[in-house]
C-alpha cells in the first residue's frame, strides 16, 4: 500500500515538475518576442502590421494541428456558450493583450517591457482567489514578495536611463497587457480541461487572427506586401519560435501546475529578456538590475521547486 502512494506521489511530482519545465521553456520562448519586436520596428512598420504578420504565418500551424486533433480525438462537444467563451479567451489572449504588448515596446525598452508586463501573476492569483475561491499559499506569497521586489529594483532602474521613447506611455500599454493576458489564464483552466491544451491552443490563435488581420485592414487597408524582405524574416521567426512553439508548451504547463504557479514560474521570462536585451539590442544592464533579476528568479525557482498545484 506504501508502495503504491509513494509511486502515485512520484507521477504527480514527475507530472508537476514536467509541467513547470514546459512553463520555463515557454518563458524563454516568450522573451524573445520582444528582442525581435524591437528588431522588426528598425524598419518601416506599424504595431498592428507586425502582429497580423506573426499570426497570419503562425496560421497555417494552428489550422494544421487543429485537423489532426479532430481526426484523433474525439469530438470536443462543447455548447453555443463554450465556443463563444472559446473564442473571446482567444482574442483577449492573442489578439489584446498581443496588440498593446506591441504598442507598449513602440515606446520604451525590451527589458523593461518584459519586467512590467510580470505583473500579471499578482491578477491571475486574485482573480482565482476570487471567482474560484482558491486559496493563495504563503509559499506563494513569498514567491510573488521576491518577484516583484525584483521587478521594482530593475524597473526604478530603468526610469532613471533615456532609452525609453515614452516612459509613461509604453509602461501603461504593458501594464494593460498583462492584466488582459491574466484574464486569458485564468480562463484557460476550464477550458483546457473541456478541449485539452492542443486543440485549445490551435482555436485560441485561430479566433485571434480574426480580429487582427480586420484591425489591420481597417488601419492600413491590408498592405503586408510592402515591407523590407528582413521584416518578413523576423515575422516567421517570431510565428513559429515565440508563438506556435511557446503557446503549445503554455497550455500543457498550466494543464500540469494550474495558472497560478504557472504565472509565477513564467516570471523569468525578465530575466532572459535583459540578458538578450544587452547582448542583441545593446541595451543597458545595471547592478540593480542584476539584482532585481537575481530575486525574480529565486521566486520563480521557490514555487517551481516546492509548489503544488
Amino acid at each position: 500500500m506504501l508502495n503504491a502512494e509513494t509511486a502515485t506521489h512520484s507521477r504527480v511530482r514527475v507530472r508537476y515538475l514536467m509541467g513547470a519545465f514546459m512553463v520555463f521553456v515557454s518563458a524563454f520562448c516568450f522573451a524573445m518576442k520582444g528582442i525581435l519586436i524591437k528588431l522588426a520596428y528598425q524598419y518601416p512598420i506599424d504595431a498592428i502590421s507586425l502582429l497580423s504578420l506573426r499570426l497570419l504565418f503562425a496560421l497555417p500551424f494552428y489550422v494544421g494541428i487543429a485537423y489532426a486533433a479532430s481526426k484523433r480525438l474525439p469530438p470536443t462537444n462543447l455548447t453555443r456558450r463554450q465556443w463563444l467563451s472559446l473564442v473571446m479567451l482567444g482574442i483577449i489572449g492573442y489578439y489584446l493583450a498581443s496588440y498593446f504588448n506591441f504598442l507598449g515596446l513602440v515606446y520604451i525598452t525590451a527589458g523593461l517591457e518584459r519586467i512590467l508586463l510580470f505583473v500579471y501573476p499578482t491578477f491571475v492569483l486574485l482573480m482565482n482567489a476570487v471567482l474560484y475561491r482558491r486559496s493563495v499559499s504563503r509559499l506563494q506569497w513569498g514567491a510573488l514578495f521576491l518577484t516583484y521586489a525584483g521587478i521594482l529594483l530593475a524597473f526604478l532602474e530603468n526610469i532613471e536611463t533615456g532609452e525609453q521613447r515614452d516612459l509613461i506611455l509604453g509602461s501603461f500599454w504593458v501594464i494593460v497587457s498583462g492584466i488582459v493576458y491574466a484574464v486569458y489564464l485564468v480562463g484557460s483552466d476550464s477550458m483546457i480541461a473541456r478541449v485539452g491544451a492542443q486543440r485549445y491552443t490551435c482555436y485560441a490563435l485561430i479566433a485571434a487572427t480574426v480580429p487582427t488581420v480586420i484591425h489591420n485592414f481597417i488601419h492600413n487597408g491590408f498592405h503586408l506586401g510592402i515591407f523590407p524582405a528582413p521584416v518578413y524574416g523576423l515575422a516567421v521567426t517570431m510565428a513559429i519560435g515565440v508563438t506556435v512553439i511557446p503557446t503549445f508548451l503554455i497550455a500543457e504547463g498550466i494543464k500540469r501546475v494550474g495558472s497560478g504557479n504557472a504565472s509565477i514560474i513564467a516570471s523569468i521570462g525578465p530575466i532572459f529578456t535583459l540578458v538578450l536585451a544587452t547582448t542583441i539590442l545593446g541595451e543597458r544592464i545595471s547592478w540593480l538590475q542584476v539584482v532585481g533579476t537575481l530575486l525574480v528568479l529565486a521566486g520563480v525557482f521557490l514555487i517551481s521547486w516546492r509548489g503544488k498545484r
